[in-house]
């Protein structure tokens, strides 16, 4: 399932964005991180990574 970050949440590490193997996570203006729905292929490597739990299933 593609994923999404909660940027209510997310700190701006980046742990996320180094474990992506389609390079969809980039960071915002704000210096948090979000996710390229077009490009996620859904693997979770992302989700697993991230030491707040920002990252949740999109609707």
């Amino acid at each position: 399932m593609i994923k999404k970050i909660n940027a209510d949440i997310c700190i701006g590490c980046g742990s996320c964005q180094g474990v992506c193997p389609v390079e969809c996570i980039s960071f915002t203006d704000d210096g948090k991180c979000e996710i390229d729905a077009s490009s996620c292929i859904g693997c979770g490597s992302c989700q697993a990574q991230c030491p707040v739990e920002a990252i949740e299933d999109a609707e």
